[in-house]
């Protein structure tokens, strides 16, 4: 086995998420170390925060980077949170919106059932335990007497809860995503 390849195998063993900022310094993505460094050599990016120690190759150390920023300013569309069952869990925060009861063990209600024209968006899908979800059935709010905690909404997009889950293991990351 060559030693490029080993130095291959190393990195992609070691290998730890990077913050991709804009030239503007706007978050945009999340990449792999291996891809942060390509982007690096190539000139299309800039390291801008290390912290993570450094990579031995054979004829030159590089900078195991946490943050880069990105060359040239590239125009994306402002990331939106998917609705998705992940994502409706983690808005409610694993908590039952009818009972309050906080659970792993949760379903996905429509608050105006889809039978009834509700459609399935973030305004219309909460949380539920089984039990509450069985109560109210395929009726509405109003025909159960039941109480929503609180409304539902979409998530905000800023890159504070869209990078969220990266932020315990990358805590080097706050300063640059808080305002976006």
């Amino acid at each position: 086995m060559c030693l490029a390849t080993r130095a291959i195998i190393l990195l992609k063993s070691n290998m730890k998420t990077v913050l991709v900022l804009n030239a503007n310094f706007e978050p945009i993505n999340i990449c792999s170390t291996h891809r942060a460094i390509g982007l690096i050599y190539l000139d299309k990016a800039s390291l801008v925060l290390n912290g993570r120690g450094v990579i031995h190759t054979i004829n030159q150390d590089y900078p195991k980077p946490s943050v880069i920023r990105l060359q040239y300013m590239v125009h994306c569309p402002r990331p939106q949170v998917p609705l998705s069952r992940k994502e409706i869990f983690r808005r409610d925060n694993y908590t039952c919106q009818y009972c309050g009861k906080h659970s792993d063990e949760l379903t996905i209600d429509h608050v105006i059932p889809k039978h009834l024209g509700g459609a399935h968006t973030w305004e219309n899908v909460v949380t539920a335990c089984a039990r509450c979800n069985h109560l109210k059935g395929g009726r509405t709010l109003e025909m159960t007497n039941m109480q929503l905690h609180s409304k539902p909404h979409a998530p905000p997009s800023s890159a504070e809860y869209i990078f969220e889950k990266h932020i315990a293991e990358n805590e080097e990351w706050e300063p640059f995503l808080q305002g976006w």
